[in-house]
């Protein structure tokens, strides 16, 4: 019990809460990019086997991470001896969790039909859950500083790994990709939507908050925009919104990746003119 006491009190080391676009927020975001270069350059043949190993174990590091932040959330240290209360509002399957699972599936399965689904969920939806909590992490940062590298790994991960499978053409960098995610998407809200209802029937909530990928209709809406449309229909109808928005939002990065690449094409053509003219 000493040496787990002595190790919670290692595991939870604070730090001033890190602000938004402050040095710690903006040095992720610089480690974002070089990551995701770094890995598009020294692995740019993008094998199958390549592939799948960066991706597994990217995931399983994110696992090993999410294990110590449910330590940290679930024990404490209170007048000298060590307590718990699992948070079930930080159960890990929330929309950004996802990829974890994906990821380890998507290094286990061989290639085929479920295996390029859940590559390209990892390209489309888990790059924009990625993206929107690296340029707004307003509600991540805490004062205990291995969750904040914790959140800042699973998040930067995202990005790096979405960009890598869409660089090397792992995952086709076509509109119908989108497509091909929407059924992993759609299993993971449906994943959500019968925990929190189960979390209902049990009581859970009347004592704790459980409410994955905020969908629930038995607490108080908290997304924006959703919050305001949930009310108004009914739950069925609220989740095939809550999809399709989501959808298109991860149909937008797939877009992105498009003009960039567009882009880059062009200037590479360009400069490729200009060398034949010297």
């Amino acid at each position: 019990m000493n040496i787990f006491k002595s190790v919670l009190e290692v595991l939870e080391v604070e730090m001033t809460e890190p602000t938004m676009y402050g040095w710690f927020h903006i040095m992720w975001l610089i480690l974002t990019v070089a990551a995701s270069v770094l890995l598009c350059r020294l692995f740019k043949e993008g094998t199958e086997k390549q592939v799948h190993r960066i991706v597994f174990f990217t995931a399983i590091l994110v696992t090993v991470l999410e294990v110590y932040k449910q330590i940290v959330y679930t024990f404490s240290i209170t007048d000298g001896a060590i307590t718990s209360d699992f948070k079930w509002y930080a159960f890990p399957f929330q929309f950004c969790s996802t990829p974890m699972y994906a990821g380890l599936l998507f290094g286990i399965i061989r290639k085929g039909k479920v295996h390029n689904a859940l590559g390209a969920f990892l390209a489309s939806y888990a790059i924009f859950a990625g993206v929107c909590v690296m340029l707004y992490p307003n509600t991540v940062f805490i004062d205990t500083i291995g969750i904040n590298i914790q959140t800042m790994v699973c998040h930067s991960s995202m990005i790096v790994i979405g960009v890598y499978l869409l660089y090397t053409g792992y995952v086709p960098l076509k509109h119908k990709t989108v497509l091909k995610a929407i059924p992993v998407f759609a299993a993971a809200v449906a994943i959500a939507a019968v925990m929190n209802e189960i979390a209902f029937k049990t009581g859970l909530l009347e004592t704790d908050e459980f409410n994955m990928f905020f969908i629930s209709p038995h607490c108080e809406p908290s997304l924006p925009l959703f919050s305001l449309v949930q009310p108004l229909v009914p739950f069925a109808v609220s989740l095939v919104i809550y999809i399709g928005v989501f959808t298109l939002a991860a149909y937008i990065m797939i877009l992105i990746a498009m003009l960039i690449k567009k882009i880059a094409s062009k200037l590479s053509l360009k400069r490729q003119k200009e060398l034949l003219n010297v």
